[in-house]
């Protein structure tokens, strides 16, 4: 299936039940396993049953099927956010004293859960540059268990040399993952070239209107293969006490084990799950998100064309412009020649930019992306504020620059809304 079919239709089958054409909502907590046998199975794996909707639910796991199919992945693992995803995906690899090799271009409350907060379970965050991937063999050794960044940073708009990154991660047997929010599936499929895991703030394009909150997390085919056996990830080949001894790397023949231990010991301890209704609000958002990301790219291209020739505007950063020093990797990576809906642009001062969100009226001052609407927002003082100013020069982030998430209305009305904001 193509993806725009797998968007609808994938997990859910109209011919079970009552045939609702809708997926239904089992919004419900807990299930009645029946029998103690059924209940005992179901704990030890041998019934892929539910148990607790902590752990999973029938209408998230329509989600989770649909989102892996679209990644071409294993499995995925839907959560209550994109930063419980994030946090996960790094939870599940690395522990006290290990470390992990970030790009310096993320968002920044990305940034700030792997330089601070992650600092505090012991774990060390080491920064790279993902435009080149000079620096990161060196930052590598036998404590690294994550290489991170995004398929298109935010709010930089910056593209990775995908490529060098997955060579060298291959050299050091290290998994790496890669947040593919912005692109979406529908114009990148990072595990197609490498890439062991995949993550989503879904509560942003996947979903569409900024109408729920929610995380995915999704483990390549060729994951299992590059943990079992690994010495870096001994927790996957050793007994977890946690659950009765079992050793994850046994189960490589009937699980993505990733995704399983991130749900038997992760989401089971931790809690971080996405609900019911949330699934199914993303599963609606879903079946028109590709129609969706072709109209962001238009919007924004457009945009960008403007942007580009006005006099108070110093740099527009979109991959789509022929202009941009990333439009190569964008005709190279990304399909059909879109770019999705972010972008970012330098005013001509500091001023101008504080007084062009004060002038704006059909783009609202929001730090969402991803939304129908189109929003703007100032990063050094709002996404990227907790950073320091050697911080924010590290990742590109100035004070005269602006980030805008462009939406579905029409193209001119939002240019004219700009042209006065900026005069």
């Amino acid at each position: 299936m193509q993806k725009e079919t797998i968007a609808t239709h994938y997990g859910y089958d109209t011919k079970t039940g009552p045939g609702a054409m809708a997926v239904p909502i089992y919004q419900t907590t807990a299930y009645d396993f029946g029998s103690a046998e059924a209940a005992a199975a179901r704990f030890a794996l041998e019934d892929p049953g539910h148990i607790y909707t902590r752990l999973g639910n029938p209408t998230t796991d329509v989600l989770e099927s649909r989102i892996a199919a679209l990644e071409e992945g294993s499995a995925s693992i839907v959560t209550a956010s994109g930063q419980s995803a994030i946090f996960y995906s790094i939870a599940n690899l690395a522990a006290v004293g290990d470390n992990i090799v970030v790009a310096k271009k993320i968002y920044g409350g990305t940034m700030v859960l792997f330089i601070h907060t992650l600092k505090r379970f012991g774990i060390e965050a080491r920064v790279f540059d993902s435009d080149s991937a000079d620096d990161l063999e060196n930052l590598i050794d036998d404590k690294t268990r994550a290489i991170f960044f995004e398929t298109l940073s935010n709010p930089q708009i910056a593209i990775p040399n995908f490529k060098k990154i997955v060579e060298i991660a291959d050299k050091h047997g290290v998994v790496t993952i890669a947040d593919n929010t912005v692109p979406t599936p529908i114009i990148f499929q990072p595990l197609n070239h490498g890439i062991d895991v995949v993550v989503h703030s879904a509560s942003k394009y996947i979903c569409g209107q900024g109408l729920s909150l929610a995380g995915a997390v999704v483990a390549s085919k060729n994951l299992n293969a590059k943990l079992v056996g690994n010495a870096r990830y001994a927790h996957f080949n050793e007994p977890d006490e946690s659950y009765h001894g079992l050793v994850y790397a046994q189960m490589a023949d009937k699980f993505d084990i990733y995704t399983l231990r991130m749900r038997v010991a992760l989401v089971r301890d931790i809690g971080a799950t996405i609900s019911p209704f949330n699934s199914w609000q993303l599963i609606q958002g879903l079946e028109t998100l590709s129609v969706r990301i072709e109209r962001h790219s238009q919007n924004a291209r457009k945009i960008a064309e403007f942007l580009n020739s006005h006099k108070h505007v110093k740099r527009v950063t979109y991959p789509a412009l022929k202009s941009d020093p990333e439009h190569e990797k964008a005709q190279k990576y990304f399909a059909g020649g879109m770019a999705s809906g972010l972008m970012c642009f330098e005013t001509d001062s500091y001023e101008r930019a504080v007084k062009m969100l004060g002038k704006v009226k059909l783009f609202k001052i929001v730090v969402n992306i991803g939304d129908s609407k189109s929003l703007i927002t100032h990063p050094a003082s709002t996404t990227h504020q907790q950073l320091s100013s050697e911080e924010l020069i590290k990742a590109g982030i100035t004070k005269e620059l602006i980030r805008i998430s462009v939406g579905l209305e029409n193209a001119d009305d939002l240019i004219a809304d700009l042209a006065q904001a900026l005069e």
